[in-house]
Formats: structure tokens, C-alpha cells, sequence
């Protein structure tokens, strides 16, 4: 506001004002500036500098709030420019000035010069000159050659008509007092979030200000988006009370944009609060201020700020690692924790809820992890997670939550597998919602403004739980024990073969509950052909006591399957309605893994089964390592067995193969030969009738378990089948012919036409693994045997002979087909793999020379074998055993 005090002139002489510096932190108007100090432990001192002997226009006045006889006033002519021009000269520079007046009133009048010294510009001379201020005449003195001059750059100004001299009293801005804005939102959304340019006028506080927009001269009201800084808070006296670093906090953005000019985007108006970001050459202040401890983050305005909330939560946090200003107290939820009880890779065991999980530390330790920050509504292969602890949620009891069930000490944490937030994927599909914190409550998820943006989103397309459409309804039947319903679902569960299920619990190493996702019903499975420990359990007698290695035979089967889809072959019930069978997951028999780790024995009830076989094989190797089960399991008398096995001998029977297919854990598949016409015929048959209907792209619906024919990177149809379906773009299918793997899009997969099913012709591709080898563990020793394999027999004829049965699929000796050398013992005298030793006597002579050519390579130190025997000592800690 100009000063209408005239200069007051001093009758006696007086001494030579005193030449003071300072910054000029703000520009009243065209004729008086503040000006501060240097902030020394808090914001410095300030003091108004009118300046003498010239006045400038008044700016615009609102009325004053309670005072009807006061009215608004429009900005004089030229006021604006003067203050502009000032503004830009001199706002955030260092100035010196002497002050040669001060009224009884305390207002001072003085020169300013632009610099250190007097030798810099003479402000009020610069706007006279410009034509944007008057000269005070009354009392100028004819001796004073500063008053002097000033009169004649007044003279000058007029003559050359620039400023308020100009013709016809010149063309002038007034800044309309356009203070409010009748639909604050409307005029948000009409400016697209797009930069504005604008003048900061006011500092209320370090997170909210107002600002004058350009062009148009609008005044407004704007909150920091994201953040919240201490504040003054008004007492019923009317005075005002900092809460701590309020006042270092408003100086801090004071000092940096108070009348500077910059760019604001306008981003939201919730509630008639206008929330924005400002963009100033020299940097963010939003996140300036997070960074140096000035404010916190605030959720309910992050999910706008447009510049990146993560970048506001790493400044936020590095304020809190450097305990700087509010956080100067700061204790992380977290801080009690190793770094290793923070961050740790774990097996998933079980699916609790759509919050929590059960997993399993490197100790072997099961700890139930929650998802940090979300709320689920209450009512898959072995997973590994990251999990990254965000905060230990104290135990509460039902009397201080007021009645509400007690909770004990939860572990919360951010869970992802494969780049994944789990959290986050559940909240986007509408499956669960974010909780909202205090403003001061940092037990949240580390990831929480991502959570809030998903919730947004979710809300947005009507996802889940936020879906306007009725909630569908899920109906299972439960026929545990049921007995009558049983004996009904039986015949079409004995007719279906292979039923796909979800392990839903396990009871015991042998006694699991299942999911029947086509059936919609729930059933209690026994496994067929073994005999497992029994657990601890409640009878009429009292408490029956748990037999030995019962306990690991449950975690073992946990491991393996349990909330893992299955295939389920049902053979018969018992008298309680509880199915007997066959339960396989990805090629394994459960039974068979059991007896083949200890855990179970085979019973008698598997004679009549496919598979006694392959058990007898697999207890016969668990009774030789004498582990577990068969720990003390002592063999008979040689004398006794040499009647039995004296009269088996090695079989020799080899067959003509062809090797299609060799993984990575050097199982292979092989055609046999002599089906091989009968393979060529078919295909070349399905393809013609493909050619002749193709089919419509896009028509099949892929499940798990379907036979199909799928395009493979050559152009062809080949049979194949679905094992997994990931999404219509992600279809994991096997070539049954030759044993590969891909995944497709669902738009390169058809049905399989009846005349070229698999009872047409069974698959031609049959999964072996060599005999008498032990494969490295060691990832690159490995690779080697691979590499080696697979330059020696893939898409070659080779000679192929059955040695004995495993637990995933045939042990087998390979030759080649000209040379008669046997392969795998190659790979034991190249020193790639190692020796299975295996104890039948009709197999000691193969084994024997298997030994021999391991001798072989060891002494030349051939490649695993390069630093020596390393089983000697360490076998069983790096996974190897003799």
C-alpha cells in the first residue's frame, strides 16, 4: 500500500543516515518494499522501507470483514506496474538502504539501492524515470541534489510520455478483484492440469498459499498436494500459536517464493479446496520441504499430486532416516528387526485368507505373514515370495478393542512374487480395500500410495467388491463322511479317470480334504497302495499317541500339495464316505513320493494297482538309504536272498528310440521307431484335414488337462496338452509327440479332432531319465551334462534298454546307435555327472563299471571332479550324498 505521509524535512542538520543491508522479501506496492535479515537459528527480523520524496499508485483493497462502511477498492491507475516493475527488480535480491525519516507513527522513508553499497541502482529513480511514480515537490529543496534529480527524471519521463505520462493519460491494467470463484471445481477441471503461470502473493503456511493466475488475475487459495506442514493454530482470543517448526516452515517456502514467478498445476478440488503443485525453476518445493523434515506426506491428496508420489515418499523418507526437524523423534515400526527378519525369501505353505499366508523360513520356521495396509472380505506349484516387513502390529484383547475378537501379534509385510505386489493385485481387482491410517500412524504398508491409486482405480470400473451387479453366489457342497451322498458321486468320479481338485487341508501324510471345482463339492481323499503314520488323535480311551515320523509325513504332503491344484483318480470309498485313490501333481504320485522319502510303506491293497510297481521300487530305495521309516531295518541274511537272485540276471533288450526332447534336469523323450510310420501318417493326415476347415481362430476355450493341437513356431499343427492356463495369452501346453514345452496365446490352440485322438494313436512321446547317474545339484555342472546330452543324441536314433522303474518315470541305459557306446557311462568318464550306486545284484556288474569309469575321471580330475573327491566331507551340506 503507498504511503500518503509526506517526506518530513529537518530544520537542523542532522548526522549521515547509517548505510543497513538486507533482502527484500516482499513488494507492498510501487513505493515501499520489506525488507529481512539473515536467518540466524529461525526466520530473521523484518522492516518496512517506504521510499522518500515519490509516491506510486494503490493497489487493490477488499473490505474489511465485519466494517459495512468499508468497500473494495480497484487498483489506481499504473499502481500494478509499479509494483510488477519493482517486484522483478529487486524481490529475493540483497539491497542496502539508509533510512533518512521515521514518524512518530514508527513508518520509516529512506533510499534503496540495489547491491551492497550505494554505488548500485537507485530504486525509487529507476520508477520515476520509467514513468510509474510522481515526485513529492511540496518541501523539495533546491541544495538536495538527489531531490533534484529526481524532479528532472520526472521532467525527462514526461517528455518522452512513458508510464502514467503517456497520451490520453495512457492505457492501464487494473487487477480485477476477481477474489472468488463461484464453481472452484468447474474452474479446476477446465484447466486440464496444465501449468499455469501465477505469482505467489501470500504465505499462510509452508504448505498453503495464495497466488495471483495469469493472464486472467485470478486470486486463489492453494494446498500443497500430498503434504501437510505445521501450522498456526487460532486461539478463541484471535491470536495464533505455532505448532513446532510452523514459523521455519512458512519461511523456508517464504524465502524461496513469496512474489516469484511460477508455474502452479491445478490438480484437484475436493471439498471447495483447491489442491496444486507448484514448479519453480530452482526445484519442487513440495518435495523440498518433505526433504528437509518441514512436512509429512498426507494420503488423502497424494493420489493427485501429478509429479509421482513415490518420489514424495522417498523424500519423505529420507527425512525420517536423517531425524531431521519433526522427525527428529522419528522410530521406525521396523527399527527392532535384523535386516534378515526384514527382507527374506520364503516357500509359500497355505493361503489363510486373501490377507495372510503361511510361510516357510530358510530354518524351516512357518510364520503367518499378513498383507500390510489392506482388508479382504471375510466369508498354486511351490510359490517362493519376497517379503518385506513393513511394521509388527501389537496384540490387542477384546477389551481394549471394545468387544471386537482379540488379535495376537501380526506380522505385516509386503508380499510380491515375480515383480508382483500381491496386495496391490487384490485391491485392483476389487478383492479387498485399503485401510485408512491416521495422519500420524506410519504402520502402513511401505507401498501405500500404489494400494490407494488400485482402490481408485478399482472404484472407477466397478471391480469386485465396488461392482453395482449382485454379489454372485458360490454354493459347494460339503460330502465329508456323508455317506449316501458319496456312494451317488461315486460312479462318476470312478468314470472320469483323471479329475482335476484343490487340496483344500491336510489331516495327515495321507488324509487330505479336496476341492471338486467341476463338482462343486468338497470330499475327504485317502491315498491308495500305502500305509502312513498315524497321527496323535483323540479316541473313546483317551489320547491315542502319534506313531514315528507321523508329523513329517503331514509337512511333507503340506509342502507338496496342499492349496495346490491336483489330479485325483478315485478307485473306491470306504464305509465313512471317505474316496480312496490315486493323487498326482505335475507327474508326481503322491503315494509313490511318500515311500520313496520314508514317510509311508506300501500296502498290500497296491497289488492290484498300476502302480505297485513303481512303489515296490521306491520303498526298495528308501529301505537301502535307511532313513527315516526303515532306519533300523536291518537286510536279510545274503545266503537267503542268494536263492532269489542268482537265477535274475541283467536283461539286455535294446530298442530303437528317437530322442526329441532333453530338459534341464537331463530327463529325456523318445519316439520308438517302429510306431514312427504310424506317427508320420497321422500327422500327415490331421494336416490335411486341417487345411481343408481350419479353425476359427479364437473358437477354443483352453482347460487344464485338455488334449488339443497347437501352431508351434514352424507353422504346423501338432497334438498337444494343456497344463496350465494363465490367461487367454498365456496357455502353458506339452507336445504329447515329442515332448516339448511353450506357451501360446489361446488364438494358436484348436480342439483335437476325434480321428486323431490319443486312442487313435497313444502319445508318442515318453519321458525316461538315464540309470545308475546322479545328477549335479550345482547349477552350471549341470548345464554341462545337458550341453553334452544334447550335442550327442537330441534328434538322433539311438538304441534304448529298461533297467528299473522310478518314481517319475523309467531308469534306462541309451546307446548310440553305430558306436554301441553307452551314453550316460560316458557322461560318468567325462566327469559331468556322478554314480547312483544301486544295490540289486543283477545290476553289480553295470554298477561296477559305472564306479570304474567315475575312478577314471576323478583321477584326471575331469570336470566336477577338478578340486577332488568334494562328497569327502561336505557331501550332505552342499547336496550331494554317496
Amino acid at each position: 500500500m503507498a504511503s500518503a505521509v509526506p517526506a518530513q524535512v529537518q530544520s537542523n542538520p542532522a548526522p549521515a543516515p547509517q548505510l543497513q543491508r538486507g533482502i527484500v522479501k516482499t513488494v507492498l506496492s510501487g513505493c515501499a518494499v520489506i525488507v529481512r535479515g539473515q536467518p540466524r537459528g529461525g526466520p530473521p527480523p523484518e522492516r518496512q522501507i517506504n521510499l522518500s520524496n515519490i509516491r506510486a499508485g494503490a493497489l487493490a483493497r477488499r473490505a474489511i470483514q465485519g466494517q459495512p462502511d468499508t468497500k473494495d477498492t480497484p487498483d489506481e491507475p499504473w499502481a500494478f506496474q509499479a509494483r510488477e516493475f519493482l517486484r522483478k527488480k529487486v524481490i529475493g535480491k540483497e539491497v542496502c538502504f539508509t533510512v533518512e525519516n521515521k514518524t512518530p507513527q514508527g513508518r520509516e522513508y529512506g533510499i534503496v539501492f540495489l547491491g551492497k553499497d550505494t554505488s548500485g541502482e537507485n530504486i525509487a529513480e529507476s520508477l520515476v524515470a520509467e514513468g510509474l511514480a510522481t515526485v513529492r515537490r511540496e518541501g523539495i529543496r533546491g541544495n538536495n541534489p538527489d531531490q533534484v534529480r529526481l524532479c528532472d527524471l520526472e521532467d525527462q519521463a514526461k517528455a518522452a510520455k512513458k508510464g502514467q505520462w503517456s497520451e490520453g493519460g495512457g492505457s492501464h491494467t487494473i487487477r480485477d478483484l476477481k477474489y472468488t470463484i463461484e464453481n472452484p471445481r468447474n474452474f479446476v477441471d477446465s484447466l486440464h492440469q496444465k501449468p499455469v503461470n501465477a505469482i505467489i502473493e501470500h504465505v499462510r503456511d509452508g504448505s498453503m498459499l495464495r497466488a495471483l493466475l495469469l493472464p486472467d488475475y485470478y486470486l486463489v487459495t492453494v494446498m500443497l498436494s500430498g503434504i501437510k506442514c505445521p501450522t498456526f493454530k487460532r486461539e478463541a482470543d484471535g491470536s495464533e500459536t505455532p505448532e513446532p517448526f510452523a514459523a521455519e516452515a512458512k519461511f523456508f517456502t517464504e524465502s524461496r517464493l513469496l512474489q516469484r514467478d511460477v508455474q502452479i498445476i491445478l490438480e484437484s478440488c475436493p471439498n471447495q479446496i483447491i489442491l496444486g503443485t507448484i514448479l519453480h525453476p530452482n526445484g519442487n518445493i513440495t518435495e523440498l520441504l518433505l526433504k528437509e523434515g518441514f512436512a509429512r506426506c498426507v494420503d488423502w491428496s497424494m493420489a493427485v499430486y501429478t509429479q509421482g508420489a513415490e518420489k514424495l515418499r522417498a523424500a519423505e523418507r529420507s527425512a525420517k532416516e536423517r531425524k531431521v526437524r519433526i522427525w527428529k523423534d522419528y522410530v521406525a515400526p521396523t527399527a527392532n528387526l535384523d535386516q534378515k527378519d526384514r527382507q527374506f525369501v520364503a516357500k509359500v505353505m497355505q493361503v489363510v485368507n486373501a490377507d495372510a499366508i503361511v510361510v516357510k523360513l530358510n530354518s524351516g520356521e512357518h510364520k503367518t505373514i499378513h498383507l500390510s495396509s489392506i482388508r479382504p472380505p471375510r466369508l498354486e506349484g511351490e510359490v517362493r515370495v519376497n517379503v518385506t516387513v513393513d511394521y509388527i502390529r501389537a496384540a490387542t484383547s477384546a477389551m481394549e478393542t471394545g468387544g471386537v475378537p482379540a488379535f495376537p501379534e501380526r506380522t505385516c509385510a509386503t508380499v510380491t512374487i515375480g515383480g508382483i505386489n500381491i496386495a496391490e493385485a487384490l485391491v485392483s481387482k476389487g478383492l479387498a480395500t485399503v485401510i485408512r491410517y491416521r495422519q500420524d500412524d506410519d504402520q502402513r504398508s511401505s507401498h501405500y500410495d500404489e494400494l490407494l491409486a488400485a482402490e481408485a482405480r478399482a472404484i472407477k470400473n466397478g471391480k469386485g467388491l465396488h461392482s453395482k451387479k449382485e454379489v454372485p453366489i458360490h454354493r459347494v457342497a460339503d460330502i465329508s463322511g456323508e455317506t449316501q451322498k458319496a456312494k451317488q458321486f461315486l460312479p462318476f468320479l470312478q468314470r472320469a479317470g483323471r479329475s482335476e481338485a484343490v487340496v483344500e487341508y491336510v489331516f495327515s501324510g495321507s488324509r487330505l480334504k479336496l476341492y471338486m471345482p467341476k463338482e462343486t463339492c468338497l470330499i475327504t481323499f485317502l491315498l491308495a497302495g500305502i500305509e502312513c503314520p498315524r497321527g496323535s488323535r483323540n479316541m473313546p480311551g483317551g489320547m491315542q499317541v502319534a506313531e514315528p515320523y507321523s508329523e513329517e509325513a503331514t509337512i511333507f504332503t503340506k509342502e507338496l500339495v496342499l492349496q495346490r491344484e491336483v489330479e485325483v483318480e478315485v478307485e473306491s470309498m470306504d464305509k465313512a464316505g471317505n474316496f480312496i485313490g490315486w493323487l498326482h501333481i505335475e507327474s508326481v504320485n503322491l503315494s509313490v513320493a511318500l515311500v520313496e522319502n520314508a514317510l509311508s510303506k506300501v500296502h498290500f491293497t497296491a497289488e492290484r494297482s498300476s502302480y505297485y510297481k513303481t512303489l515296490l521300487s521306491a520303498e526298495e530305495t528308501a529301505r537301502q538309504r535307511k532313513e527315516k521309516l526303515w532306519a533300523n531295518y536291518e537286510e536279510k541274511p545274503k545266503e537267503e536272498v542268494a536263492q532269489f537272485t542268482e537265477e535274475k540276471e541283467r536283461v539286455a533288450k535294446y530298442r530303437a528310440v528317437y530322442v526329441t526332447e532333453i530338459t534341464d534336469g537331463l530327463h529325456f523323450y523318445a519316439q520308438d521307431v517302429e510306431t514312427g510310420t504310424k506317427l508320420e501318417s497321422l500327422m500327415e493326415s490331421m494336416r490335411g484335414e486341417i487345411a481343408a476347415q481350419p479353425p476359427v481362430e479364437g473358437s477354443f476355450a483352453p482347460r487344464r488337462g485338455d488334449f488339443c493341437i497347437a501352431k508351434f513356431a514352424d507353422g504346423e499343427w501338432y497334438r498337444a496338452r494343456v497344463e496350465k492356463v494363465e490367461s487367454p495369452a498365456k496357455v502353458h501346453v506339452f507336445y504329447i509327440d515329442y515332448g516339448n514345452r511353450e506357451i501360446l496365446s489361446s488364438t494358436r490352440l484348436a480342439a483335437l479332432p476325434p480321428a486323431f485322438s490319443t486312442r487313435t494313436l497313444p502319445p508318442q512321446a515318453t519321458e525316461y531319465t538315464f540309470a545308475f547317474i546322479q545328477v549335479p545339484q550345482d547349477e552350471d555342472a549341470r548345464a554341462d551334462a545337458v550341453d553334452s546330452v544334447v550335442r550327442d543324441i537330441q534328434n538322433k536314433q539311438c538304441l534304448l534298454n529298461m533297467e528299473y522303474s522310478g518314481a517319475v518315470c523309467p531308469h534306462v541305459t541309451l546307446q548310440f546307435a553305430d558306436s554301441k557306446d553307452d551314453v550316460g557311462l560316458g557322461l560318468v568318464k567325462e566327469g559331468l555327472v556322478m554314480v547312483d550306486v544301486r544295490k540289486e545284484k543283477h545290476l553289480h556288474k553295470m554298477v561296477t563299471e559305472y564306479l570304474n569309469g567315475q575312478e577314471s575321471a576323478k583321477s584326471a580330475r575331469l570336470n566336477i571332479w577338478r578340486y577332488g573327491d568334494f562328497r569327502d566331507d561336505d557331501a550332505d551340506e552342499f547336496g550331494y550324498r554317496r
